[in-house]
């Protein structure tokens, strides 16, 4: 019971950060138009019905759609209603707050550094005994992809609609200006700064861009050697080792520059990917999860790359996991779904050659499908290569507590221009209180 009532004083925590943006281009959230407010589950005759909450808007949320869509057709006595409950921070708030009223949804869809909240709280189901029914272990799972799966022994999610950033490259300005794909900050910052064009004062292409998002300079920390948590996760150790300064300094120079382009965060990620597509700028570090929608968009030689390295190539992860909470009403045929999901090829699977998605499962890597499209489309297979290089340095309880006040910080720095190193030891101070916590 103290563990359920600390998840619901989260909640609280999460609305906050769900202020302050939204996905940031890992799928947008317009709404799909199915389900604007959530299904209840019911039985009906003979047919059960389960819910499924999820944060995908947009083109990705159609991919949902038709994915639900391909279950409820092969499956007559199990109906899934599918329901966008706005971003992945929205989602959380919903889910700890029908969590702990005994209203959750069967499955559910949470961003993955959000899980340790929901497996803190002892209100998700155990998924051995749902993959053992279909001959499925976690071993069959792509490792890299695994970090936020497992709680006291128990398996509490599995992956999902999972990503990592990488380098969305123009390759038509890059060969224009013949310059090669950056490998490194040095040649990134060459290429960006080439790459800028303006008429008179008003620039109409830059080098640069990305999203109003953590997981960038996280990645960029995580290049230089550094971590977010220490081992003891006691505090942040960028925001004293010179990592974060580096980072920051290093945006803001070209951003002076003219060389990147910072958006507003609100609806940052549509912003940065309309740019990317209308050719006006260079290079965008974005999801991989962007891919299906971007390739709908150019007209020129688009390509992917690892993100630069610094001393090292490093990315963290990202996207959702799926859960079935275990006081759900359903939960037989909520297992049944999740095991259609990870099993068929018509489930996840295909979702992920929809959207761009990582897969997920062995199986899925070694697919004739996946091995077609990766032949016909090599820019999806780009990210599960650079998975060699994943790591998550911020795990921990407290993320989603400190994760707003790394945004804070990252306004504070890219868009008031204040002070980087008194920015960060305000960070710093505000993660060791939470961490302490």
């Amino acid at each position: 019971m103290k563990k359920l009532s600390l998840f619901i004083v989260l909640t609280l925590m999460i609305s906050l950060l769900a202020a302050c943006g939204g996905n940031n281009g890992k799928g947008n959230t317009t709404e799909p138009g199915s389900n604007a407010n959530g299904g209840s589950s019911s039985n009906s005759g003979d047919k059960v019905t389960i819910d499924f909450w999820h944060s995908m808007g947009g083109s990705n949320g159609e991919a949902i759609a038709a994915m639900v869509k391909r279950f409820n057709d092969a499956h007559p006595n199990i109906e899934v209603v599918e329901t966008f409950q706005g971003n992945y921070a929205e989602t959380v708030t919903k889910l700890q707050q029908a969590a702990a009223s005994n209203q959750a949804p069967e499955v559910a869809m949470i961003e993955r550094g959000f899980v340790e909240l929901f497996s803190d709280a002892e209100v998700l189901a155990d998924l051995v005994p749902v993959l053992e029914e279909v001959g499925v272990t976690k071993d069959d799972f792509v490792q890299g992809l695994m970090g936020d799966t497992e709680h006291d022994g128990a398996l509490i999610s599995l992956p999902f609609n999972r990503s990592t950033p990488i380098m969305h490259v123009n390759k038509t300005i890059l060969e224009e200006l013949g310059m090669d794909i950056p490998t490194n900050w040095d040649e990134l910052a060459e290429v960006a700064k080439a790459a800028v064009v303006k008429n008179g004062s008003e620039t109409t292409r830059y080098g640069l861009t990305m999203p109003y998002d953590t997981w960038y300079p996280i990645a960029m920390i995580q290049q230089l050697g550094g971590t977010v948590f220490d081992e003891s996760q006691t505090t942040t150790p960028f925001t004293t080792d010179g990592k974060g300064k580096q980072v920051f300094q290093y945006l803001k120079d070209l951003q002076a520059e003219g060389a990147l382009f910072y958006p507003p965060a609100a609806d940052s990620g549509s912003i940065v990917n309309s740019m990317f597509t209308e050719g006006k700028v260079a290079v965008l570090f974005q999801s991989t999860g962007t891919i299906g929608g971007l390739l709908k968009g150019v007209d020129f030689d688009y390509v992917t790359a690892y993100l630069p390295q610094n001393v090292q190539y490093s990315t963290p992860t990202g996207g959702g996991n799926i859960v079935m909470f275990d006081n759900a009403k359903n939960k037989e045929a909520g297992a049944t779904f999740m095991q259609w999901l990870m099993t068929e090829a018509a489930g996840a699977q295909q979702f992920i050659i929809d959207t761009g998605y990582l897969p997920i499962t062995h199986k899925m890597v070694e697919s004739n499908e996946i091995k077609e499209l990766w032949s016909k489309e090599p820019i999806r297979e780009t990210a599960y290569k650079q998975l060699e290089y994943a790591v998550d340095t911020n795990k921990d309880l407290a993320w989603p507590s400190i994760q707003p006040e790394f945004f804070s910080a990252i306004e504070a720095i890219m868009y008031d221009n204040e002070d980087i190193d008194a920015t960060l030891a305000k960070l710093q101070q505000s993660a060791e209180r939470l961490l302490a916590e």
